[in-house]
């Protein structure tokens, strides 16, 4: 198992550009390169023996945290400064939410997180064989828009993650949809942006990325019709 323990930057990207100006030149591993796109939620699991985050600061003047106990669960809320959210056994997931992202995409990153065969059967031995509502396992959830960073020289852009003001209540639904399709109790998350102190011990080590599968047309056809409602 490895010990981690990272600064993790939350709040929306600043400057972004418009849907047409989300290109990103990519080494296609040859002389010539590809100009791809990026369209799509990413998360970055991890199964962790355990993980918490801190509330470092806040972009906002103050941040109302109430202070919740349960002997059920491992969750703590605390003052600012302090620890915020923590679990045991389970999967830490990292969540970059696009600008051109959908209820769809997140339907599908919820889905995909939550069934995702990451743990051992330990009635039969079998590994990669049950997920994480099957062993009864917590979901810790930040968001974390610097999964779209890309380096301009020496200098990271982050012009196609969802601006802070979108972002925020779109990652918001993502989280109640992970509380909706299991346990709500067992699902935690971090401050929406806040700067935050990540600390996680990867059982394994085990990391997956995931990106939400929808064409490229279907994007297209959904935000056409988003923005003419």
């Amino acid at each position: 198992m490895r010990h981690l323990s990272l600064p993790c930057f939350t709040f929306g990207a600043t400057n972004c550009r418009s849907v047409n100006d989300r290109r990103i030149g990519l080494s296609a591993g040859s002389s010539s390169s590809k100009r791809v796109e990026i369209r799509a939620m990413r998360a970055v699991v991890q199964r962790v023996a355990s993980a918490s985050v801190e509330v470092l600061s806040s972009q906002s003047s103050s941040v109302s945290l109430f202070l919740l106990t349960s002997s059920s669960d491992c969750r703590r809320l605390q003052v600012e400064g302090r620890l915020v959210s923590e679990i045991g056994p389970g999967l830490l997931v990292l969540v970059g939410v696009h600008e051109s992202d959908t209820d769809s995409d997140a339907d599908y990153i919820c889905r995909k997180v939550l069934n995702m065969r990451l743990f051992t059967n330990e009635t039969t031995g079998r590994g990669w064989d049950q997920n994480v509502m099957q062993q009864n396992y917590g979901v810790l959830l930040v968001s974390q828009f610097t999964l779209y960073g890309v380096l301009k020289g020496n200098k990271p852009d982050f012009h196609v993650a969802m601006p802070p003001q979108k972002a925020k209540p779109f990652y918001d639904s993502l989280v109640d949809k992970f509380r909706k399709s299991y346990n709500p109790d067992a699902i935690k998350d971090g401050i929406f942006g806040a700067m935050m102190k990540v600390n996680l011990v990867n059982d394994g080590p085990v990391t997956m990325q995931l990106d939400s599968s929808q064409t490229q047309t279907t994007k297209a056809t959904n935000m056409k019709e988003a923005e003419q409602s």
